[in-house]
């Protein structure tokens, strides 16, 4: 991740909220790329759980997508909650929490709550309509 900042933030010490002159200042991209760098240096460095709550909501689509293809590699052997509303980020994961009024309502892979037709297939298919015409799984 850290490779794909603009050399002026690589160049920053490590203090995230460094105040820059002139006017300038990260964008919300670039801080969430510093935000995941520090997180996969972590893992790189022995931490066995890590946890990440909307690990991409700032980042662009190319982004985004770069990540999650390496996320799978990079957190291998490490304990991982990750919180999301977007289910094309949720559906690798080995197990899928739903979670409703504070409650959990389902659980299991993919697949399985896709097969079981409760909430999460109900509102997988609401998003995934969003896309390209979409009207199903687009698995």
């Amino acid at each position: 991740m850290v490779g794909h900042l603009p050399p002026a933030a690589r160049a920053l010490p490590v203090p995230l909220a460094r105040h820059l002159s002139g006017g300038a200042d990260l964008s919300g991209g670039q801080r969430q790329r510093i935000a995941l760098a520090r997180t996969l240096f972590a893992l790189r460095h022995g931490s066995p759980v890590i946890v990440l709550d909307e690990p991409t909501a700032t980042l662009d689509v190319r982004a985004e997508a770069r990540f999650f293809d390496e996320f799978a590699e990079l957190t291998q052997g490490a304990t991982t909650l990750l919180i999301s509303h977007r289910f094309a980020t949720v559906r690798r994961a080995d197990l899928i929490v739903v979670l409703a009024g504070g409650r959990r309502v389902e659980q299991g892979s993919h697949d399985g709550l896709m097969a079981l037709d409760g909430r999460y297939a109900s509102l997988f298919r609401l998003q995934a309509r969003r896309f390209a015409g979409c009207t199903g799984d687009p698995t």
